[in-house]
């Protein structure tokens, strides 16, 4: 068994775009959920359209910095759009909104009447969107290799991707570390356990639930872009399993914790990686094809984290009490 192999695998899996992507959008979630108790099933949609903001405008000749704010323009309207008429709903009610509103952005986005404008089914794909973001690069040209790691030093899957995938990792932890001391992040932290307490005392519910989901979905478009840039904007795959993939991140480091998001999303995807390569190195093709292969590591972790939420809800960084959230 080529273990060499297999770890290198998993540790490039640890710092991989996709896994900061991933971060990214679960930091947003936690914002929603974990500090405002807002069940928002609909993350998916917010990082599809970043992702399409930025591809869009990208690929029509924008400025790097115009891409940007196009699609956390994006995000901010969607949000907007979002909260008006749902921030008013409570539990199990917001979370069928939030995910019809994701399907509804995802069916749009593949509709063969704009495929003009987002790419349709195919979705957006090539390096013409990549060429503004590729061209910041102080990397170069060719590829370097870093111990066992060798990746382009600016193309799609670059070393530069990563870097500034995990630049705004660290950044969103930086600035949710301080929001969660700030009077403001109290204050959210007081609309998951009693909205009728906040209000009580003279406090915009409404108001600070449409802030944290506006700034949750920033995150979330922020992501959107990351897990974009080393491959293709393809609406499928920005679709429902996505969504809840980051709702599995947040709940494995745990909600309403700072690193929670970022471990969750590690662990999820350097075990998933580990357990796809120790199961292709001992069974046989003839037994269990490749994407059988991967199916099954899916249906593994599914178990593990099946016993995580019944010996452990609060995930691994967790705390109980912060489970106290408002179901009224």
């Amino acid at each position: 068994m080529d273990w060499s192999r297999i770890l290198t695998n998993v540790v490039g899996e640890a710092f991989a775009p996709t896994t900061a992507a991933y971060a990214l959008a679960a930091i947003g979630l936690n914002i929603h959920f974990g500090l405002t108790g807002l069940l928002n099933m609909g993350q998916a949609g917010f990082m599809l359209l970043g992702a399409y903001g930025f591809a869009i405008t990208a690929t029509a000749g924008w400025p790097l910095w115009a891409s940007l704010l196009t699609a956390l323009a994006a995000a901010a309207l969607f949000g907007l759009i979002l909260g008006v008429p749902t921030l008013k709903l409570r539990g199990d009610y917001l979370a069928i909104v939030t995910i019809a509103a994701a399907e509804i952005v995802r069916l749009v986005g593949r509709s063969t009447s704009l495929t003009w404008l987002t790419g349709g089914n195919a979705g957006i794909a090539g390096d013409g969107f990549k060429e503004s973001f590729q061209a910041t690069s102080p990397l170069g040209d060719g590829r370097t290799q870093i111990g066992p790691f060798e990746y382009s030093n600016s193309l799609s899957n670059s070393w530069w991707v990563r870097i500034v995938a995990w630049v705004l990792v660290a950044l969103a932890l930086y600035l949710v570390w301080r929001w969660t001391r700030s009077p403001w992040g109290r204050v959210l932290k007081g609309v998951r356990e009693d909205e009728d307490a906040l209000r009580s005392l003279g406090k915009n519910v409404y108001s600070y639930k449409m802030q944290a989901l506006v700034l949750g979905g920033l995150f979330g478009a922020l992501a959107g872009i990351i897990y974009a840039l080393p491959r293709a904007v393809q609406p499928d795959s920005m679709g429902r399993p996505m969504t809840f993939y980051v709702w599995t991140i947040l709940l494995l480091g745990g909600a309403a914790t700072v690193f929670g998001p970022v471990l969750g999303s590690i662990l999820l995807w350097t075990i998933l990686m580990f357990v796809t390569s120790f199961l292709r190195e001992i069974v046989p093709d003839t037994v269990l094809r490749t994407e059988q292969i991967a199916m099954l590591g899916w249906v593994l972790v599914g178990l593990t984290l099946m016993l995580l939420v019944i010996f452990r809800p609060q995930g691994i960084l967790g705390d109980k009490k912060e489970l106290s959230i408002n179901a009224h």
